[in-house]
């Protein structure tokens, strides 16, 4: 678990990139509507909770490096008993600061006569712009105010800085409790994969799979990282097929991309297999293709190593695979520079992954595909997906779509592989789905 002293530590980490002379604004996510009278269920924006640990919503964290009076300000909801016995108990003001390190709490109600003053003659405003267009508008008024007072000796910020750069490279350095956090997660992951493998059988519905998958992680203290994808043969070949409607038929493939959050971490796993227990031949073969490519680039992950080598790897692997079972045909160089696995291979083998399932973390430095370094954790996940009515093809690999997912830490001296436990071999996977549940 994420205690309060990395907190503390993530955010003098970055208000020593920022500076003196410099001001923060982090604002949490806003409540979003379903439908009438109704609110999806919150969750708080991950860059304010990464530097605040504070999960309500209707907050805003300030940082100003080097002021007297406090650095770090947050801005929260009161107590309010009327309003905790409909909503639920709320942090308060006394709490913000003796429970999550504050230096000084203010009610949210007046962010708009405090945040101008705070701004006053600070030569740089750093946040990040573009995610909340309401809090945009509210910031370029705070800032129209200030301009507007110049004759009184009033400096606005002259220059805004986007935040999310800073605190994005901090992100993708994982700390130990970081891992030890993805650890759980991908484990109560794992545990829902294996829980689809053992319940799966022809005539099952998708949303019946779905619904043993988030089973898995509500009793486990988890929530879906993203909606789950769990798509039985022609649906198999749709990357991000969502509907999870469709009857599971005998001799099918099933694909499943499901992930958990644990405190706000994500995992990220796919795992395709047999909907009757048993790959034919055809659907053995594409797999073996996908799980050797895999292997190839899960290999390419150690430090130093680009950001883009694994999907090299599994670009090589895969061409040759296809050429191998006489889907391609031609010289495998030739398949690779005219890019002909992108009829089968059309997507990136991976992607950072963390408080954001899809986490932050720039994949080119300099215009150079960056290096890994211990710490960062990614996906490796490349696929091969054939659906129905090419003439060209035998109808033997028709709606046959695989995919192989697991997460991958960077070690000191390589990788290790987080979800490595969850079977993964032909043989593995029929072996675990003849454990029925």
């Amino acid at each position: 678990m994420i205690n309060q002293k990395e907190f503390t530590q993530r955010r003098k980490a970055l208000m020593e990139l920022i500076g003196p002379g410099g001001i923060a604004l982090i604002p949490t996510a806003p409540v979003k509507s379903r439908n009438r009278d109704v609110d999806y269920p919150y969750r708080p924006d991950s860059y304010f909770y990464y530097l605040t640990g504070f999960a309500e919503q209707e907050a805003l964290a300030v940082l100003i490096p080097g002021r007297e009076q406090g650095q770090y300000l947050l801005f929260c909801r009161e107590k309010d008993p009327e309003q905790e016995t409909w909503h639920g108990r709320r942090v308060g003001l006394e709490n913000a600061c003796d429970i999550y390190g504050a230096d000084d709490a203010f009610p949210i109600d007046d962010v708009d006569d405090i945040v101008p003053g705070l701004l006053e003659n600070c030569s740089r405003l750093y946040y990040a712009m573009g995610y909340d267009a309401a809090f945009d508008e509210q910031v370029h008024g705070w800032l129209n105010g200030l301009r507007a007072r110049v004759r009184e000796g009033v400096c606005a910020p002259t220059e805004t800085i986007h935040l999310d750069h800073l605190i994005n490279e901090l992100r993708l350095f994982k700390s130990p409790a970081e891992i030890a956090t993805l650890r759980i997660s991908a484990n109560i992951a794992i545990a829902a994969h294996r829980r689809a493998m053992e319940c799966c059988r022809p005539g099952m519905n998708e949303y019946q799979i779905a619904a043993q998958i988030s089973h898995t992680f509500m009793e486990r203290n988890a929530q879906m990282a993203y909606p789950s994808i769990v798509g039985g043969g022609e649906n198999s070949c749709i990357l991000h097929y969502m509907e999870n409607n469709t009857p599971l038929a005998d001799g099918d493939v099933l694909l499943i991309d499901a992930g958990a959050e644990y405190q706000f971490y994500a995992s990220d796993i796919t795992r395709t297999i047999p909907v009757n227990g048993r790959f034919t031949p055809a659907q053995k073969a594409v797999y073996e293709v996908v799980l050797n490519a895999q292997e190839a680039a899960i290999a390419e992950v150690y430090p130093g190593n680009p950001w883009i080598m694994p999907h090299l790897a599994a670009i090589e692997s895969i061409t040759e695979g296809l050429l191998n079972l006489g889907l391609l045909q031609g010289e495998l160089d030739s398949l690779i520079e005219n890019e002909a696995y992108k009829r089968f291979f059309m997507h990136r083998s991976g992607h950072w992954l963390g408080m954001d399932v899809h986490d932050v973390g720039e994949y080119k430095v300099n215009q150079e595909w960056r290096g890994f370094e211990s710490g960062m954790v990614l996906t490796v996940e490349p696929g091969i997906y054939i659906p129905a009515g090419d003439e060209d093809i035998a109808p033997k690999w028709w709606n046959i779509g695989i995919r192989i997912e697991d997460d991958v830490l960077v070690t000191d001296t390589g990788h290790e592989v987080l979800t490595a436990a969850l079977e993964k071999t032909v043989a593995e996977i029929e072996n675990r789905m003849s454990q029925h549940l």
